[in-house]
């Protein structure tokens, strides 16, 4: 029987899962840890989150929130008005049907204690450093109201997903299959639309659904299509996620999405080495002069 790793910081997490499924599913395919970060846990007591959006908001941190019925297939600017403040949010996300995201909570140096743990643990369990792989890693919770439902997309983050509090179940795509996300939609999302995956129903039965309950996790690689719903109680999840240095997956994309637009049929990535070092080679300056422009505009 394989051995299962574990490993203690001092920062007070720990993760668990078959070093097999580190080293060979690692930014490839979705896989489940267990960890020990719960609802005990002195920095996640609903009182606790409480203090933690005030201190962001302080700090003109991203606080993202809304309240009501969200379908699986909704896209991010058609989520319900926002009628209440974060505030009333938390007060009530009993009652309310609330999704509470609170980003960049590694800027409390509890919360950046627990990302730089994890990311320790992650690069000695995967056996690459990670601290230097990736250019930004964020820490991010979330909290929702019962029953609540979060739609369908990708992220350009790897990520684990940690849940704290509560129980969901979360169904994962295989970003390989291209009935469920076509070139197109992979394209538009790393060039100008964030929410470019569409859900298509009949390929709900390819989705791999775990159920996450505290204690368990989820490893997300990037690009993985993946939506939730939660069970019927409060949850808190605790988000670890990571954007890699490497460019060459945005800038292929980026140039394949451009090449589309001119009614040409681009080359996906990973299908011709040489178009694929040509399309990096023109997209990169292109992309540094429009950073400078955006830079310049401020």
């Amino acid at each position: 029987m394989e051995t299962i790793a574990k490993q203690t910081s001092s920062a007070g997490t720990s993760i668990m899962a078959p070093n097999s499924e580190f080293r060979e599913k690692f930014d490839r395919k979705p896989f489940l840890v267990s960890h020990t970060l719960l609802a005990d846990h002195p920095l996640f007591t609903l009182s606790r989150l409480r203090e933690l959006a005030r201190y962001l908001r302080d700090h003109h941190c991203d606080i993202v929130w809304d309240a009501g019925e969200v379908g699986i297939g909704q896209r991010w600017n058609e989520v319900p008005r926002k009628n209440l403040t974060v505030d009333d949010a938390l007060d009530r996300i009993d009652q309310v049907g609330a999704w509470i995201v609170l980003k960049q909570v590694e800027r409390a140096p509890e919360y950046g204690a627990l990302l730089e743990a994890f990311m320790h643990e992650v690069s000695e369990k995967t056996g690459r450093d990670i601290m230097k792989e990736q250019k930004q890693m964020d820490a991010i919770l979330f909290i929702t109201s019962p029953n609540r439902v979060t739609s369908y997309h990708i992220d350009r983050e790897c990520n684990f997903l940690l849940q704290v509090s509560g129980d969901k179940q979360i169904s994962v795509f295989d970003r390989e299959d291209r009935e469920v996300l076509p070139e197109e939609e992979i394209e538009t999302f790393w060039s100008v639309d964030n929410n470019a995956a569409r859900y298509r129903p009949e390929y709900q039965n390819r989705a791999s659904v775990y159920d996450l309950s505290p204690g368990k996790g989820i490893h997300i690689p990037v690009n993985c299509p993946h939506w939730l719903r939660n069970g019927n109680n409060i949850s808190i999840s605790f988000s670890v996620s990571y954007q890699f240095k490497d460019t060459r997956r945005k800038y292929i994309y980026q140039s394949n999405h451009y090449l589309r637009k001119m009614g040409l049929k681009p080359t996906p990535p990973g299908l011709s080495p040489a178009k694929d070092k040509v399309k990096c080679m023109v997209m990169d300056p292109l992309v540094k002069i429009k950073a400078a422009m955006s830079s310049m505009a401020k």
